[in-house]
C-alpha cells in the first residue's frame, strides 16, 4: 500500500506542470495571437508592437523558471510551441498582408518559408544537445520576428519601405533561421557574471538611445545584429584557417630540422 502512494506520489511530481513560467510563455502566445488579430484589421503597427512585447515576455519564461527551479520537459516544448504561434505566424502574416501580398505566389511562399523555417529552426535547437549555450545555430526566430516588426516600425518614420526590400528580408530571414551561421548567445556570457554593474550601465544607456527613436534604434539594433553574424563567421573561420596554416607551416619546419639534424 505504501509503495502504491509512493509511486502515485512520484507519478504526480514528474506530471506538475509549472504555473508561473507557463503562465508567462502563455502571455507570450496572446501577444502573437493579438497580433495577428491587428495584422488581419489592417493595423500593422499594433501587431508589429505585439510581436516586439511577445519577444520581451520570450526571455523572461526561461529565467523565471531557471529562478525557480522549475524548468519541465513541458515547459520546454510549450515554449517551443508558443513561439511559433508569436515568431513564426505572426510576422508571417504580418509581413503577407503588409506588402508580401501583392506578388501573388511569390508572397504567398516567402510566408509559408518564413513559418516552415522558423518550426525547423525550433526543432534543431530543443534536439541540440552538442551546443553549450554560447552560440546559437542559425539566427533565433525571435529576432527574425523583431526584424519583420522593426522594419514595419520604420515605415512610419521613414515613409513607404519598397515592397521588393520586404520580400527580400522575408526570404534572406527565413534562410538565415535554417543557416548554420553561428549568433551569439548572451545567455550564457562569463563577462556578464563579471561585470554586473557596468553591463547595467551599458544597458541602461542602451536604453536611453532607443527611447530617443525606438522605429529608428530598433531596426538598426537587429540589422546589427543579423548582419554581424555572418561576418563574425567570416572572421573566426579566416582566422581558424590562419592558426591551421601556421600549425602545418610549423610542423613542415620541425621535420625540416629533424631530418637535417638526422643526416648531421
Amino acid at each position: 500500500m505504501k509503495g502504491k502512494n509512493r509511486f502515485k506520489k512520484g507519478e504526480k511530481k514528474k506530471r506538475s506542470v509549472p504555473f508561473l513560467p507557463n503562465f508567462i510563455t502563455t502571455m507570450s502566445l496572446f501577444c502573437g495571437f493579438y497580433s495577428m488579430a491587428f495584422s488581419l484589421k489592417g493595423n500593422f503597427t499594433m501587431a508589429a508592437v505585439l510581436i516586439l512585447i511577445a519577444g520581451i515576455i520570450d526571455g523572461l519564461d526561461g529565467r523565471v523558471a531557471r529562478a525557480t527551479n522549475s524548468t519541465s520537459a513541458f515547459g520546454k516544448e510549450y515554449d517551443s510551441l508558443s513561439d511559433l504561434v508569436a515568431f513564426g505566424v505572426s510576422p508571417a502574416i504580418m509581413a503577407y498582408l503588409w506588402q508580401a501580398s501583392q506578388f501573388g505566389r511569390l508572397g504567398f511562399i516567402a510566408a509559408f518559408l518564413f513559418v516552415a523555417c522558423g518550426a525547423l529552426r525550433l526543432a534543431r535547437f530543443n534536439t541540440d544537445v552538442v551546443s553549450d549555450g554560447s552560440t546559437f545555430i542559425g539566427l533565433p526566430i525571435p529576432m527574425a520576428a523583431g526584424a519583420m516588426s522593426s522594419i514595419v516600425l520604420l515605415s512610419d518614420v521613414v515613409g513607404e519601405i519598397p515592397s521588393l526590400a520586404v520580400l527580400f528580408a522575408m526570404y534572406a530571414l527565413s534562410f538565415l533561421m535554417v543557416s548554420t551561421v553561428r549568433y551569439p548567445s548572451f545567455k550564457h556570457v562569463s563577462y556578464i557574471k563579471a561585470h554586473p554593474f557596468q553591463l547595467l550601465v551599458a544597458g541602461l544607456l542602451l536604453l536611453a538611445v532607443v527611447a530617443y527613436k525606438p522605429e529608428v534604434m530598433l531596426f538598426a539594433l537587429a540589422a546589427v545584429f543579423i548582419v554581424g553574424g555572418p561576418i563574425l563567421n567570416l572572421v573566426f573561420q579566416a582566422r581558424a584557417r590562419a592558426r591551421d596554416q601556421k600549425l602545418l607551416t610549423k610542423g613542415v619546419e620541425q621535420e625540416h630540422v629533424a631530418r637535417e639534424n638526422h643526416h648531421i
